[in-house]
């Protein structure tokens, strides 16, 4: 059966990070780059049009769309897909209980660790403050509207655990280890 995980958390707990960690610990895991229409970052990103994610849209291969920061985002099942076909491990970032839903039901035929990462507001303050996008408000507004996820596999206060522990401890929930 193909593995997936599904890392969930607010603005700045860390996502990227931990996902780095996964990468460097384990090549099989893989970020899976959301299509993103929009301003801002571009990193980590399949930059597209609204055209374009409107046509997704319209075929049925958007599993999860949402809009932030002024942009669009959306999570496709064919590039989801294609990364399990190809023995990776796909790490979804979300931040919304929803999408993590949507993931499991677009996608039943993978298992799929759900991780829910936390940290304090003050530390996501300083974290989205250190990255200087110019969105600190926004970002800390984000950061207030989400929830607590009630479903996750594993919970980990990236305040107090350091990135690599994090990864490792996730692969270990994966049934990744040797």
């Amino acid at each position: 059966m193909s593995t997936g995980v599904i890392l969930y958390g607010a603005p700045a707990t860390g996502k990227d990070t931990v996902t780095t960690e996964l990468t460097n610990l384990d090549r099989q895991f893989r970020l899976y780059r959301r299509l993103k229409a929009g301003p801002g970052r571009t990193s980590g990103y399949r930059m597209t049009t609204h055209a374009e994610l409107d046509r997704i849209s319209a075929r049925g291969q958007a599993i999860w769309v949402n809009e932030r920061y002024n942009s669009r985002y959306v999570i496709d099942r064919p590039e989801l897909i294609r990364m399990l076909d190809g023995g990776q491990i796909p790490v979804v970032h979300v931040g919304q209980p929803e999408a993590v839903d949507a993931i499991r039901s677009a996608v039943p035929e993978a298992s799929w660790t759900v991780v829910e990462l936390r940290c304090s507001r003050t530390t996501a303050h300083g974290r989205i403050e250190a990255r200087a996008t110019g969105d600190t408000a926004e970002r800390l507004d984000a950061w207030d509207a989400t929830p607590a996820l009630r479903t996750a596999d594993l919970t980990i206060d990236t305040e107090r655990t350091q990135p690599q522990q994090a990864a490792a401890v996730i692969r270990t929930a994966s049934h990744l280890v040797d």
